[in-house]
């Protein structure tokens, strides 16, 4: 050993001081059983033409290598950005594209793709002759079109569509593509100060600005001028031929808008002063309204900067906001605008007032509904008839009415008023069709409106159709799914709904699309024939269990076991269990079972399921809600609840002979990792934990998190209880801590997981700190996921499986 090293070994020795190794490792693999699980082919993603008459089938693209993620990336103004294609760094693609025929099952494969394809954004012109879609390349996003006729696929563009923020590509009526291309004459990209030209400030002068905790802000001169290089885009029209006609003039072009009748574009473009306080998306902007040639006609609002908002889920910023085109009118806009001044606490009898304004756009605004809650959208059927959505987060409560958008001083018709966290009585939300504009309107028939809901209930989700009157409120349910089946109508392909598409699965049954026609007496037709991607977890055991809290609450979770297990014979198991907390206002709401034990086992990246071929139970979509009712917040009884949802969850597996009580991890991902720790701090329930990307410290979010709307200010002794970061010194059992060195989400900063680890190791924890590079919140790269299985295996193995 060298002297150096060997005289502070002994030292620390001495002082009674550990050593913390801090070390950079090779990728490792899980082993081969779970890996073989995430190598599996991804299952194709499907899509529907306007009428249903043909599917999409999209084959994607395997998760990205490490090195891909390595690539240059720009983060700013709370996007990330890939330099070298002016879109985003970090987006899913597709490389295979096949039509099939819904009615017959005949499958037609796409020609003329791509070389190397990277594609997405698919969409069909107004009259479906054609599909565009985007193809990312090394040097950036061309165009490209299929002809339906032919079913060949032909560039229409080369690398010049800009993708950095919002849509990108829209249809015209006339079959030419509305593109946001990348503005010819931005020129080079601008380079980086050899030395700053003076010190960062920033000021405040009274106004409160609360705000919640966001990542990736712009924080210098140099990122303003990056971000606004990035965002200056010109509108492009191109024809079927490959032809480009500029339309009006560059901008740092928000969105784009076509209305239904084509005759317009509502533009909003980013204005200045930048924040260095929020991201992009609350930038000042301008909303103008253009001819379809670029031609400006109006400047309908100038939007400030949204720094200064109340505190509060139902806060919201003054002035026009929700700015759309009504989906039944040719160019007719709608807006909303707050009359409590955006502070869900100031007590009006008008929360919002909708607003419509048509075209040529010369008159004055007209009111055309208000809102005793917080507006939460129209979905619009025709001049007549119009579902007007109000929402409160406070209370959970949501409201739907119905209004006459021909007769404004008529009230709106209450025709649902419930909670939002009430799955038993879900009454479904609205199924739409294409209207004449190719718009999205209400499916109805006079007062009956079609509807499709989860079906929940206490033995789980059961997915049913079905037809709401608006006048006498009666729901009459058409079509539903039967044991032992998970089934879900996708796409209703007729007027009286008697003919659709389902989504049809079951626990060892890969989801394939199923031809349903309750009229005519004949069988279900089975459209797709998707493998099973898992045939090695075919045979495992899977059960949605439910079992009572201390206090009576009634809790569920889905657990599976190994093929083959019998806990007569077999003995008890070492178990995984993994969760989400979750907050209500209601107990009964709380209690109602969630999910469906015949849902297909599908594993994604950061699934838990993966162990039960390493000999676990598993315990999935573990119930832990916190309750708050009346004037009680639920964060109020956070710590007490949470143990108390583990404990009956612990003492139900163990019950059911499943479970050795001495060999239980807990773990979870974001708030199920910020929850890990919580229960690790305050109980010796558990083995072991395991904690991806979560926040520990909670004055590190001080303006809210989560569901938690109070400020650090407000509830400082919440803030404190609820962080495990105070509580570092009562943690006895072994933690694993995983997070990406980029994560992008709200407040999980990867300091949170440094910090928390200091404390950790500083008190003497056993803990273990894995940092993955150029991951975000979720992880994507092949070798990234590949050394969280492995990390996560080990460590079970270690401290679970064989716990001494």
């Amino acid at each position: 050993m060298n002297p150096l090293l060997k005289k502070i070994t002994l030292l620390c020795l001495v002082l009674g001081v550990s050593l913390s190794l801090a070390a950079q490792t090779t990728y490792q693999t899980p082993p081969q059983s779970i890996a073989d699980l995430f190598n599996a082919p991804a299952t194709p993603s499907v899509s529907f033409n306007k009428d249903g008459s043909m599917m999409l089938i999209l084959e994607r693209s395997e998760a990205p290598s490490i090195e891909d993620l390595a690539q240059p990336e720009l983060r700013i103004a709370g996007i990330r950005i890939n330099p070298a294609t002016s879109g985003p760094s970090r987006s899913g693609s597709f490389y295979n594209l096949k039509i099939k025929k819904t009615r017959s099952g005949e499958e037609i494969q796409i020609t003329g793709l791509p070389q190397n394809p990277k594609m997405s954004g698919f969409s069909f012109s107004l009259d479906e002759k054609y599909l565009a879609f985007t193809q990312t390349e090394a040097n950036g996003i061309s165009l490209w079109v299929v002809d339906m006729a032919t079913y060949q696929a032909k560039k229409l563009t080369e690398a010049i569509v800009n993708q950095v923020f919002g849509n990108s590509v829209a249809w015209m009526p006339d079959n030419s593509i509305l593109i946001k291309a990348v503005n010819p004459q931005r020129g080079s990209m601008p380079k980086a100060p050899a030395a700053p030209a003076g010190p960062v400030i920033q000021e405040t002068s009274g106004n409160a600005a609360p705000s919640r905790t966001y990542q990736d802000l712009l924080s210098n001169p140099y990122d303003e001028a990056l971000f606004a290089y990035f965002m200056d885009s010109q509108l492009m029209r191109v024809s079927l031929d490959g032809s480009k006609t500029p339309v009006g003039q560059p901008a740092l072009i928000k969105s784009m808008d076509i209305s239904p009748d084509g005759s317009y574009l509502l533009i909003e473009a980013i204005q200045k002063p930048f924040s260095y306080l929020v991201p992009g998306d609350r930038f000042p902007y301008s909303v103008e309204i253009w001819k379809s040639s670029g031609e400006k006609v109006k400047t309908l609002a100038q939007i400030p900067l949204d720094e200064v908002r109340p505190t509060g889920f139902d806060a919201t910023v003054t002035g026009p906001r929700n700015i759309n085109w009504r989906a039944d009118q040719p160019a007719t806009l709608y807006w909303v605008e707050a009359m409590d001044g955006g502070n869900p606490r100031t007590q009006v009898a008008e929360r919002d007032v909708v607003y419509t304004l048509t075209a040529p756009f010369s008159g004055e605004k007209q009111k055309l509904a208000s809102t005793s809650l917080r507006f939460g959208g129209i979905s619009w059927s025709d001049d007549s008839f119009a579902i007007l959505n109000e929402r409160w987060f406070a209370s959970r409560t949501e409201k739907r009415s119905v209004i006459n958008p021909s007769n404004p001083s008529q009230a709106p018709r209450v025709i649902i008023e419930r909670s939002s966290d009430d799955l038993y009585n879900d009454p479904g939300d609205p199924i739409f069709t294409d209207n004449q504009y190719g718009r999205n309107v209400l499916m109805r028939k006079g007062d009956l409106l079609f509807m499709r809901s989860e079906g929940g209930g206490p033995e789980g989700s059961m997915p049913f159709l079905s037809t709401f009157n608006t006048s006498t409120k009666e729901q009459k349910i058409l079509w539903r799914s039967q044991a032992p089946y998970y089934e879900r109508v996708v796409k209703v392909l007729n007027a009286d709904a008697n003919e659709f598409v389902t989504l049809k699965e079951s626990t060892d049954i890969q989801p394939n699309y199923w031809l349903v026609n309750t009229r005519k007496r004949i069988a279900p037709m089975q459209v797709t024939n998707f493998a099973h991607p898992y045939e090695s977890i075919k045979g495992i055991k899977k059960q949605l269990v439910t079992y009572p809290r201390k206090d009576g609450l009634n809790l569920s979770a889905v657990v599976y076991t190994p093929e083959g297990y019998d806990p007569a014979k077999d003995g008890r198991l070492p178990v995984l269990m993994w969760a989400y907390p979750r907050e209500y206002k209601s107990a009964a709401d709380a209690a109602q079972v969630r999910g469906s034990k015949y849902t297909f086992t599908r594993l994604s990246w950061g699934s838990p399921i993966y162990w039960v071929t390493r000999g676990y139970a598993i315990m999935d979509q573990t119930e832990m809600p916190i309750v708050g009712e009346g004037d009680q917040e639920p964060n109020d009884f956070f710590i007490e609840q949470l143990v108390a949802n583990a404990e009956a969850a612990i003492d139900h597996i163990v019950e059911m002979g499943i479970g050795d009580r001495n060999r239980i991890a807990v773990g979870g991902h974001s708030y199920g990792a910020f929850m890990t720790a919580n229960l690790l701090s305050h109980s010796n329930l558990f083995a072991a934990g395991i904690a991806r990307s979560g926040a520990y410290n909670r004055t590190l979010t001080p303006f809210g998190f989560q569901y938690e709307q109070r400020t650090y200010w407000e509830a400082p002794e919440v803030y404190f209880n609820m962080s495990p970061f105070s509580f570092a010194n009562q943690v006895k059992t072994p933690i694993l801590l995983i997070h990406g060195e980029a994560d992008n989400n709200s407040g999980t900063f990867p300091i949170q997981s440094e910090r928390y680890y200091n404390a950790l190791k500083g008190h003497g924890a056993t803990a273990r700190l894995v940092f993955l590079p150029h991951e975000s919140h979720g992880y994507a790269g092949k070798e990234s996921v590949l050394h969280t299985l492995w990390e996560m295996d080990s460590w079970l193995e270690k401290y679970v499986k064989n716990r001494k």
